[in-house]
């Protein structure tokens, strides 16, 4: 994160936490900005932002992230991946967006983070709740802005498969997003071919 902070990129600010006793902070302590203002998600439940300006905003910071070179991999078109970028992982503070939870972060093909982001998207707007149409409408806006750089292949190669494989290996995905993980697939492939 401080990485991406050096490079401007909207994160939480991180700093070591200070202490007059010695002892009282551990080396695995980290103190990190305190963020006021609603998730992305709470604000297209409220109806404070649209569906259509979500999906921009999440495809802006994905164009921005995957500007930042790598900061270990020796691959020149490797890149930071945030690979759980979606509504709740956005705050909108008074200053801007910020992205939070970077517990998936690592190096790689930007097509794989997008194709992360649109079946994460993909699995609620597969489902059958009442947020479905409006994260149908988040991911056809996200895929609207992929760009032609991004190259996410198709459900038996590429950076969307492997997304998918990647999804479907996290011990965080539950029961219900596992068994919508193929209809978010289709899709999101689905919503390409007529973008």
């Amino acid at each position: 994160m401080a990485y991406l902070a050096d490079h401007g990129y909207p994160v939480p600010h991180v700093r070591a936490p200070a202490s007059g006793v010695p002892g009282a902070v551990r080396r695995t302590d980290l103190m990190m900005q305190r963020l006021h203002g609603p998730s992305m998600l709470q604000a297209l439940l409220r109806g404070t932002i649209t569906p259509e300006a979500a999906g921009l905003r999440l495809a802006g910071l994905l164009h921005r992230l995957h500007s930042i070179p790598a900061r270990v991999s020796a691959e020149p078109t490797d890149r930071v991946l945030h690979l759980d970028l979606h509504p709740g992982n956005v705050m909108l503070t008074s200053q801007g967006p910020v992205v939070i939870d970077w517990r998936n972060t690592e190096e790689g093909p930007p097509g794989l983070d997008w194709g992360m982001s649109a079946l994460v998207l993909g699995q609620v707007a597969a489902d059958t709740t009442a947020q479905a149409a409006p994260a149908r409408a988040v991911l056809t806006s996200l895929l609207a802005h992929l760009g032609p750089a991004v190259v996410l292949g198709s459900a038996d190669t590429g950076c969307l498969s492997q997304a998918r494989e990647k999804r479907a290996a996290d011990p965080a995905t539950s029961k219900s997003e596992m068994r919508l993980l193929d209809d978010a697939m289709e899709l999101v492939l689905e919503l390409r071919q007529l973008l």
